[in-house]
This record gives structure tokens, C-alpha cells and sequence, in this order.
């Protein structure tokens, strides 16, 4: 079975947001395009504590962007974002939700970050995505969603790890870009390992 694994497309990553990734919001409608090519259709969300050591605001003296250590791993200091309950962390309006089969949340521990949809970034604990799609005996996923960079970039290479065949829908994901390049970096790894990257129009054709 193929999945579609919709990443983040949350009001706080979209334009406005607390953490605006560029034209966010354009992922959308490609979303919603694709769904019904897939019997099987999951999303991911950030689901921070309000304390997350990953928010520069719990850091005095530091600025989103800046680099700190957190839970022995070296962390990117980002604005309070997706914080549980809030209208932030809330899906897209314009998301389609009714084929999304089920939602799972990330980046609760405020210890450790979540990028990937599988596994918090230090890969100590599992959000039940890949025991998920094992039990529906899906081998393939196409992923899209935000960022491109980062949680996009490390759900599609998880995947992988785990022995999916994993396809990266370029148009249907947007990125950061805290330094120029990263998005095309984050194509270029995921290619390295062995995924695919692909637009839209490939797929609906």
C-alpha cells in the first residue's frame, strides 16, 4: 500500500504565523490535490509544550536562529510555535481533514524536538508512525508538507531508515531557508538516501 504523510500544515508555519515559513500556505491546494490518489492518508503535527526547550524565549539573552545544546543534542533555537491548544497549532482552514485516517503529534517532550514524524531528533522515542504503517503493510509513502528543511526533509529520510520507499513532493513542500541552499541540501540528502523527489504533476498524471 501507498500512504500520503501530510507534515505540519499547521496556522503557525503558515504566512502570519509564528514561525512564517515562505509562501506556507501555497502547500495547500497541493495537499488537497493529492489525497485522493491514496488509500491511506496520515498527518503529523506539532504539538509543543508551552516550555519547550526548543523556543528561544525559554533561553534569556537568545534569538531564534542561534544554536544551543538541548537534551545533549544541538539545537535551533526557534520562536514559540504550535504550542498545545492553541489556534497556532490548529491545521490549515483550508487543509481537507476528512481523509487524513489519523493524526500524530510531535515535539511534546520539552526536552527533545521532533523534526521527523516518526521519531523525536535524538530517535529515543517513537510517535507510532512507523509502527502504523507497518500494520497497514504500507512500502511506500509520498511526503509534503513544512519545512522542507527540516521536518519534511527528516520525516522522508525516517521513512526511509525504516525501509519505505519514500517520495519527497517538491511543490507540495515549502522551506526556512535559515541559510541559503538548505532547501536545495535537504533535496540533495534525500536523493543521497535513496528517496525520490517528484512534483505534483507527476503524480495527478
Amino acid at each position: 500500500m501507498r500512504a500520503l504523510i501530510l507534515v505540519d500544515i499547521q496556522n503557525d508555519f503558515l504566512p502570519g504565523g509564528a514561525l512564517a515559513v515562505p509562501e506556507g500556505d501555497r502547500v495547500i491546494a497541493v495537499a488537497n490535490a493529492l489525497m485522493p490518489l491514496f488509500p491511506l492518508v496520515v498527518a503529523t503535527q506539532d504539538w509543543h509544550p508551552p516550555d519547550h526547550g526548543s523556543f528561544a524565549d525559554d533561553h534569556p539573552g537568545r534569538v531564534p536562529g542561534e544554536v544551543v545544546m538541548l537534551g545533549g543534542l544541538e539545537q535551533v533555537l526557534w520562536p514559540t510555535h504550535c504550542v498545545q491548544g492553541t489556534r497556532g497549532a490548529e491545521f490549515a482552514a483550508g487543509l481537507q481533514q476528512g481523509p487524513v485516517a489519523k493524526i500524530f503529534v510531535k515535539g511534546i517532550d520539552p526536552e527533545v524536538d521532533s523534526y521527523s514524524g516518526f521519531f523525536d531528533n535524538g530517535r529515543r522515542r517513537s510517535t507510532g508512525l512507523g509502527e502504523y504503517l507497518r500494520v497497514h503493510e504500507v512500502r511506500e509513502v509520498v511526503v509534503l508538507g513544512l519545512a522542507t528543511d527540516y521536518c519534511v526533509k527528516f520525516t522522508t529520510l525516517d521513512a526511509l531508515s525504516l525501509g519505505i520507499a519514500a517520495t519527497l513532493v517538491e511543490d507540495g513542500s515549502r522551506g526556512v531557508e535559515l541559510a541559503p541552499g538548505d532547501v536545495a541540501a535537504a533535496l540533495a540528502e534525500v536523493r543521497a538516501a535513496g528517496g525520490a523527489v517528484r512534483r505534483s504533476a507527476d503524480l495527478l498524471g
